[in-house]
């Protein structure tokens, strides 16, 4: 890096100290979160999620007591409880399975995702709520989204691909057109839902994943731009829902549930009224429990709540980093960064809708919100990033960027 001059008193021409700039801060960042054991960061991360699925639990028993009927309570009280063991329960499986264990599984999963994607369209198959296909019966005992599925598992697929390719990964028809291409058939599927949130989220996810795996930046910042962007755009267009969020986002519309959401959250000062003392819920806001819990804790937990929620994210953010820092296998590193960047994106998502700091959005908040098998699912997320902290058995390839080619020098 080029220095910078000063004079002494005798006129002589010294260097001055070298410059700092954000690379070089970013690097002495890394280095002060890197520590040798994974171990430690893991338990910070299992902590805050054990946090967070406490604080869940106490937020939607509260919320069914006052506006479930009794014996519809009981039965809603039975199902959080018993959804929520099962969270800690699959988190564990995930811990002891790991991104390792799924690796073989991989190709029949990704196909699997991709016909339960298909699924969404077919009658019968189909479970069409709010005029969104976004969820699959199975023979009508219970329901889930194959997009949250598919999130994972092509995160995994990505993970496993970049390390198969090697330094081929930067090869544009070997590396990142074949990737590429089927991410973007990904993403249609849930784009057609209709789902512009959550396809949009898919698609960081994947392309953040190739670009650490060591994609060239232009070839995932292209991509995310044209076709994120061209999708956004077609959707804003001709699209009356999304068009009208967005017109409530800039505020030349009004919604009776973004509205009443905000006073709730405002309402609750600093310390809030009390767990089950808000009075928006007997409004009958809707999805208050769901889509825009971080309102509902708000009212009743006030400014203190809302900061414990995002004390809670900020540390799992640092937790997390730390964890990727220390990772020496690279397949299981790669695999680790998507799924806990999943969760990331998703709460900042929810954070941001909420607040009004995005256009509205229905995007639960992992572990707050009430939900059932999408809880499963975002647990077992979290426990197979936690597993890429066990040993594998076979011997690990350190995680070193891919060598980038030099540049031919121009024919003089």
């Amino acid at each position: 890096m080029a220095r910078f001059w000063r004079k002494s008193a005798q006129g002589e021409a010294l260097p001055r100290e070298k410059q700092t700039n954000i690379g070089d801060w970013l690097d002495d960042f890394a280095r002060r979160a890197e520590v040798p054991d994974p171990a430690k960061p893991a338990l910070g991360i299992f902590l805050v999620v054990l946090s967070l699925l406490g604080l869940g639990l106490l937020l939607q028993v509260n919320h069914a007591a006052t506006t479930a009927p009794i014996e519809d309570f009981w039965k809603i009280f039975g199902d959080q409880v018993f959804f929520r063991i099962g969270a800690l329960v699959v988190l564990l499986l995930g811990f002891r399975i790991g991104p390792e264990g799924l690796r073989r599984m991989i190709p029949g999963l990704m196909i699997f995702c991709f016909i339960s994607l298909v699924l969404v369209y077919v009658p019968y198959f189909g479970d069409p709520r709010n005029g969104a296909n976004r969820w699959v019966s199975v023979f009508g005992l219970f329901s889930f989204q194959p997009s949250e599925l598919a999130r994972i598992v092509c995160v995994l697929w990505v993970a496993d691909r970049c390390m198969r390719l090697g330094p081929d990964v930067l090869d544009v028809k070997k590396g990142v057109l074949p990737m590429l291409g089927v991410g973007v058939v990904f993403f249609a599927l849930i784009l057609g839902e209709t789902d512009l949130g959550g396809s949009l989220l898919f698609l960081l996810c994947f392309l953040s994943t190739m670009w650490v795996g060591g994609v060239q930046s232009m070839h995932v910042a292209g991509p995310l731009i044209g076709i994120g962007g061209s999708a956004a755009l077609l959707l804003i267009t001709f699209v009356s829902y999304i068009r009208s969020r967005i017109a409530m986002f800039l505020g030349s519309a009004s919604n009776h549930q973004v509205e009443q959401s905000e006073v709730a959250m405002s309402s609750g000062d600093f310390f809030g009224v009390g767990l089950g003392q808000g009075m928006w819920r007997n409004a009958r806001v809707p999805y208050l429990e769901t889509d825009y819990v971080l309102a509902l804790t708000g009212e009743e937990l006030g400014l203190f709540g809302v900061w414990l929620v995002i004390a809670l994210l900020a540390a799992f953010a640092w937790y997390g980093l730390r964890f990727l820092l220390s990772i020496r296998d690279r397949y299981c590193a790669l695999a680790a960064f998507g799924l806990l960047l999943s969760f990331s994106l998703q709460s900042m998502v929810h954070v941001q809708v909420v607040t009004h700091l995005a256009p509205p959005k229905g995007m639960p908040l992992p572990f707050l919100s009430h939900g059932g098998t999408a809880l499963l699912v975002s647990s077992f997320a979290i426990g197979l990033a936690l597993g890429a902290a066990r040993p594998v058995d076979r011997k690990e390839t350190p995680f070193e960027p891919v060598p980038v080619p030099p540049r031919a020098e121009p024919a003089t």
